[in-house]
């Protein structure tokens, strides 16, 4: 099991007016803004950064880093079935209709770090 990707994932209140701080200010080119979904995705060079509006999974409070690190995996099954019963769960493995499946754990410090993998078929 190789992790394929680190994208860090800020939460913000506001998607289009993010973007366009990180497109206008800093440099950043938005690859793909899903307002249905409530989340963009941002690149410049060979850094990425995905915005998002606040989930159910979890209370918004303001930016303290109250985003998540998201890592990419090549089996986000078997991640799941060696961290389960080793970690906090922040939510379970799930295959939402955007295309990924994905489960969220909270690390020793509480920073969460979501496991995500493409949906195939």
């Amino acid at each position: 099991m190789a992790l394929t990707k680190l994208v860090p994932t800020f939460w913000t209140e506001d998607i289009k007016e993010t973007v366009d701080f990180y497109v206008s200010i800093l440099g950043f080119t938005c690859e793909s803004l899903e307002l249905e979904y409530g989340w963009a995705n941002l690149k410049r060079d060979e850094v990425s950064i995905m915005l998002a509006l606040p989930t159910d999974h979890v209370q918004f409070n303001g930016a303290q880093f109250t985003g998540s690190i998201y890592l990419f995996s090549d089996d986000v099954n078997q991640d799941w079935d060696n961290l389960k019963d080793k970690v906090k769960v922040c939510y379970p493995l799930e295959t939402f209709d955007y295309g990924m499946t994905e489960f969220a754990i909270y690390d020793n410090n509480g920073y969460m770090i979501q496991f995500g993998q493409e949906t195939t078929g």
